[in-house]
């Protein structure tokens, strides 16, 4: 239980942070509604294919997150250490490779410093 709030309170704080563009705050709110929504664009019930909506979300969230965000933006919050971070990160990285480019391209706003990667 302790976990999970740590967790809200570090979607709560990457929100706030000034550096993410309005939109895309929006943006992932919208996401997150839908993930925890029991309203589906596909119908949980149909096999496979059913869970698919919420893993694609999940991916585009975590690609967000994980690759377009700064990671000193993300480290500033997080609050489980950085074996975590990484570790989270990892996973992250096969589950983003879901995520079509073209979605990335569209949806988010945030442009991370040119000058850090």
């Amino acid at each position: 239980m302790e976990t999970i709030k740590k967790f809200i309170q570090f979607l709560k704080d990457v929100a706030n942070d000034p550096v993410i563009p309005s939109r895309d705050k929006k943006v992932l709110l919208a996401m997150i509604v839908l993930v925890v929504s029991p309203i589906d664009l596909i119908p949980d019930w149909i096999p496979i294919i059913g869970l698919l909506d919420d893993l694609v979300i999940i991916a585009i969230i975590l690609d967000y997150f994980f690759e377009i965000l700064d990671q000193e933006v993300l480290l500033k919050h997080y609050p489980f250490g950085m074996k975590s971070f990484v570790a989270t990160r990892r996973l992250s990285r096969m589950i983003t490779a879901l995520t079509p480019a073209m979605i990335r391209d569209h949806v988010w706003k945030y442009k991370p410093d040119i000058y850090r990667k």
